[in-house]
């Protein structure tokens, strides 16, 4: 398990894959000078609940992992963490996609899937 310190007092553990996903999308929002809320499911052995945290570019953040290895990053995991923290909501973690391609319906806000860079892009329906 990792964990995630923010502003030097608070800190959360997180699995170092997860963790490592959390770090590519913070970071790179953070060095876009982007500001966000940050939002996880709080351990019951803490009281449940859940937190949520304000990231902007000023605020200290460290991430420290068990692993000395870096875990190879799934492309539709950061798209999925990435989109959700472009929302109002903000970043909340979610599965890993396992990678299942299937069509949109109406009631779902976005299906994750690796995409070909020199795929054709469908037309809006």
């Amino acid at each position: 398990m990792g964990k995630f310190i923010y502003d030097s007092s608070l800190r959360v553990e997180f699995e170092d894959r997860l963790l490592a996903h959390l770090q590519a999308v913070i970071v790179a929002k953070v060095r876009r000078g982007e500001s966000f809320t940050f939002t996880w499911k709080d351990d019951i052995s803490t009281g449940g609940g859940r937190t949520a945290v304000y990231i902007q570019p000023r605020v200290s953040l460290v991430f420290m992992f068990q692993g000395g290895r870096m875990p190879p990053l799934n492309p539709a995991w950061l798209h999925a963490l990435s989109y959700n923290a472009n929302t109002v909501r903000g970043l909340y973690v979610v599965p890993e996609p396992d990678g299942a391609v299937r069509p949109p319906t109406h009631h779902e806000e976005m299906v994750f899937a690796e995409v070909a860079a020199d795929a054709p892009i469908p037309a809006p329906q």
